[in-house]
């Protein structure tokens, strides 16, 4: 490759980041029809495979798609709506349980003291804000109004989701096709090889982490239903959706259910149900859940996991947190491919025939 060929990859590289740090305002939507799409493209292929055109194996996966998050939404908007209620309606004798028997026993058994926490200021602006919003809806709503173009670009997000997500996923083949055909030709073969394994690799991690954070979703929140907290779904769900990172899950929840759970009861025995929950879940995530659907395609270790995701949001804020782990699997497939051509290289082994 020539200087200048260089110089010219260097500008459309630093060209094409500046127009995306332009376009970050509006391109949430694009990146996650872009998501469906990608994900849901096996299943296409599966039903191509099978004899249906490209066009009608869409139709299907794409309805099946809106059919389960309409199904989702129905389900668990609501019952996620009642338990939120029912905790800000709890929050007033949470906070005087902090007061009168969780400090105390603090500055008892460790000598805690100047704790000063004014609790009562506290539930008067909970129970004021509470009746002026009326509910989780009206609140989210009210908020949303007190800006018209902030209420039209959620409506519009929402509708052009779906949109762009249909035609990215009848037109992902020849998308690729195309993307494939613009790369050098000298080039071509190691850009396809390095291009295919990330697929495969990042297909497959997402892929399975999602069934993991849906699955262990389900545990932990039938596990707290069983248990008896009033709050089971809420933190549950919760619990299965930030275990991407490594035991995050697992002591979020449980500390959240743990003082839940006393709150409610009173009853030092629930506590040991809620640890047998998440242990148990904790067990069937390491044993069953990840080896079965995740494996070891990112081969990252959990230290470095944690790190690419407190990178990732310090570095890009939540969009980063998303975006972390896809990120370092492909990083991954690259560095194995750099190890590789480094141990054949001269500079690793330069000794003399």
């Amino acid at each position: 490759m020539t200087d200048s060929q260089k110089w010219l990859w260097f500008g459309g590289v630093a060209a094409s980041g500046w127009l995306v740090y332009l376009l970050a305002p509006i391109l949430f939507p694009f990146l996650l029809a872009a998501l469906l799409a990608y994900l849901a493209d096996p299943l296409v292929d599966r039903l191509q495979a099978l004899g249906l055109s490209r066009t009608w194996g869409v139709v299907v996966v794409f309805t099946l798609l809106l059919l389960v998050i309409i199904l989702a939404l129905l389900l668990l908007v609501p019952q996620i709506e009642k338990q939120v209620i029912y905790l800000l309606k709890k929050l007033p004798e949470y906070i005087d349980a902090i007061q009168h028997k969780l400090i105390p026993w603090l500055v008892g058994h460790f000598g805690i003291s100047d704790i000063q926490i004014d609790m009562d200021t506290l539930k008067q602006w909970l129970a004021q804000h509470w009746q002026q919003a009326g509910g989780v809806a009206k609140f989210v709503l009210g908020s949303l109004s007190h800006s018209g173009m902030a209420l039209v670009g959620a409506i519009g997000s929402l509708v052009l989701v779906p949109v762009v997500t249909f035609y990215l996923l009848r037109d992902w083949d020849e998308l690729v096709e195309r993307l494939r055909a613009l790369v050098p030709r000298s080039m071509e073969p190691n850009v396809s090889k390095l291009a295919h394994e990330s697929d495969e690799v990042l297909g497959a991690f997402i892929r399975g982490q999602l069934l993991v954070m849906l699955a262990l979703g389900v545990i932990y929140s039938v596990g707290l239903w069983m248990v008896g907290l009033e709050l089971a779904l809420l933190i549950g769900l919760l619990a299965g959706l930030v275990s991407f990172v490594p035991y995050l899950g697992f002591i979020i929840g449980i500390l959240a259910a743990g003082a839940a759970i006393m709150l409610q009861t009173q009853q030092v025995l629930d506590l040991f149900y809620v640890v047998a929950v998440f242990g148990v879940g904790q067990v069937l995530e390491s044993v069953v859940l990840t080896p079965a659907l995740v494996g070891d395609r990112i081969g990252l270790h959990p230290v470095a996991v944690i790190f690419a995701v407190l990178a990732g949001g310090q570095l890009f804020g939540f969009l980063g947190v998303l975006l972390a782990l896809p990120v370092a699997a492909v990083l991954v497939v690259i560095l194995r491919h750099v190890h590789e051509g480094y141990v054949k290289s001269p500079l690793y082994d330069n000794r003399e025939a």
